[in-house]
């Protein structure tokens, strides 16, 4: 891709400070696009606003807790008003849940997880499709992870969440077919985050791959010139994969 061929585009970006998200907003600032960034630590923002504006681009903070759905709401509204369409969302924000049998999980637990990591992104779809669909070339990409296929022990809630979330996306994108708008889902498989860390205490950071290897590919599916929608692009594998459908 050359360089600022997503000039002129609007990016929102979930779970902006940290991890994955913060390596796409910078990635996709450096090609040009005005970050929307939401995050809920306004300390974190700042500091990524900085990074943005050291690499030539811009962005808009929001503090925002994900579970504030009316503020999501007014995420809309604001951006139709400032700017009257979106280009691009990047629904990364995502929480696991924790490790637990899937009777032991308290309901607030999986209450909270499950706003977070669906509710929120279809909150988001409701929100902002109308401006994805005002965009010459609309792009929603949404992360997800093997969880949602392996369903192992013990992961109940992040693996229902994540399988819930692809079934929202591949929605959208049937929703999406005939529009110029195109859906997809990453699995970033395992990356040196704090998640990561969280979930596989044992494991050596220093073997994994980074959320900066990740953003290149996030900022290709984010370009007018990508022409899939319904499909999830792996990254560890480096390919789309079509979701099997049933007989």
């Amino acid at each position: 891709m050359a360089e600022k061929d997503l000039a002129g585009r609007i990016a929102v970006v979930t779970g902006a400070s940290r991890g994955i998200g913060r390596a796409a907003a910078l990635a996709l600032a450096e090609a040009g696009a005005h970050i929307v960034a939401l995050a809920r630590t306004q300390g974190a923002l700042e500091e990524l606003d900085d990074a943005v504006r050291a690499r030539g681009g811009t962005a808009t903070l929001v503090p925002v807790d994900l579970m504030d759905f009316d503020a999501l709401d007014r995420l809309g509204a604001g951006i139709n008003e400032r700017w009257g369409k979106l280009d691009i969302l990047f629904g990364n924000a995502g929480i696991l849940g924790g490790i637990a049998p899937l009777g032991h999980y308290d309901p607030k637990t999986w209450d909270g997880t499950m706003a977070v990591n669906v509710t929120a992104n279809w909150r988001l779809i409701r929100s902002l499709d109308p401006l994805l669909r005002m965009s010459d070339a609309g792009r929603a990409i949404f992360v997800s992870s093997g969880a949602a296929h392996k369903c192992t022990a013990y992961w109940g809630v992040y693996s229902v969440s994540k399988a819930a979330l692809e079934a929202l996306a591949r929605t959208y994108a049937a929703e999406t077919a005939t529009t110029p708008v195109k859906v997809m889902l990453v699995n970033p498989g395992p990356l040196r985050t704090r998640m990561r860390a969280a979930a596989m205490p044992g494991e050596d950071p220093q073997t994994l791959r980074t959320p900066e290897d990740l953003a290149p590919h996030i900022v290709r599916l984010a370009s007018p010139s990508w022409a899939e929608t319904g499909k999830i692009y792996d990254f560890p594998q480096d390919r789309l994969l079509t979701p099997r459908m049933p007989a």
